[in-house]
């Protein structure tokens, strides 16, 4: 009887074991299930954030194929606008009536530095008199970036009454003015007045500023560098007049007219 149940014991004892063991098997089990299903929610989030990114790239074409010049009225590159505006509180009587705005993200040169501006297309003050030495240096010689002997606009007279005239030859937008100095003396101007207006027959208007008063343009300290001056609003006009405002040692000019592109002709570019 003794043998018998110290068999019985040992099989109970046995059996236990067997139990713990299979209990801790199963339970290993389930922690690698509960690891390996870890990834799998880590992936769901990642898809999600890739959907974000294509939504913020199609954004960005949108916008970059909205980039025109908001005035699309007109036939030539520059963008000639053709109705009455109802942004302007007070348009100019004297330019050719607005359809809108335009803002002018997009700049190309007139032609002075490219040498397409001819010489009927400017003129200045008192240009009889520019005979002898002063007929080297006549309003046509104004060109950006010009070198050499008369390199530049020299006005015979140094006073507030003098201008450097430009006829564009049809209504256009002019966004901008760019200006130098003489480039072979120290003689430039440091201020400036614009005035335009779109036919012979009318008078000339001031461009103006915020405030209303007539605006001035702060120019060159040097004889090499361009400084830029941005029309925003800009102008839409057939004739531009220059009109010094101060100089250094003599009124000298070279330059460049910027104008409004109709559209843009590539890929997307930030606004200058």
């Amino acid at each position: 009887m003794r043998v018998i149940i110290s068999h019985c014991v040992a099989l109970l004892a046995l059996l236990l074991v067997a139990q713990v063991s299979i209990g801790v098997h199963s339970q290993e089990e389930e922690e690698v299930q509960e690891v390996e299903e870890v990834p799998q929610e880590e992936v769901q989030p990642e898809e999600q954030e890739g959907e974000e990114v294509e939504v913020v790239l199609e954004t960005w074409t949108g916008m970059g194929k909205a980039c025109t010049c908001d005035c699309e009225g007109g036939d030539s590159a520059t963008g000639t606008p053709t109705m009455t505006s109802s942004i302007l509180a007070t348009p100019p009587p004297q330019s050719r009536p607005l359809d809108c705005m335009p803002e002018c993200p997009y700049h190309q040169p007139l032609g002075f530095e490219a040498g397409s501006v001819t010489s009927d297309q400017i003129s200045c003050s008192n240009q009889q008199d520019y005979t002898g030495w002063y007929s080297s240096w006549t309003p046509n010689r104004a060109s950006l970036n010009s070198q050499g002997f008369g390199c530049a606009w020299l006005s015979k007279y140094q006073d507030n009454n003098q201008w450097i005239q430009i006829d564009l030859q049809e209504v256009a937008v002019v966004s901008g003015v760019l200006t130098q100095g003489r480039c072979d003396a120290d003689e430039w101007l440091t201020k400036y007045s614009i005035q335009y207006r779109s036919n012979q027959n009318l008078n000339w208007v001031y461009y103006k500023d915020q405030t209303g008063n007539n605006r001035v343009f702060y120019g060159n300290s040097d004889r090499s560098s361009s400084v830029q001056n941005l029309l925003r609003p800009p102008i839409v006009a057939r004739y531009i007049k220059l009109l010094p405002l101060g100089w250094h040692t003599r009124i000298a000019l070279r330059m460049e007219l910027l104008m409004c592109m109709n559209k843009c002709t590539s890929v997307f570019f930030p606004q200058i």
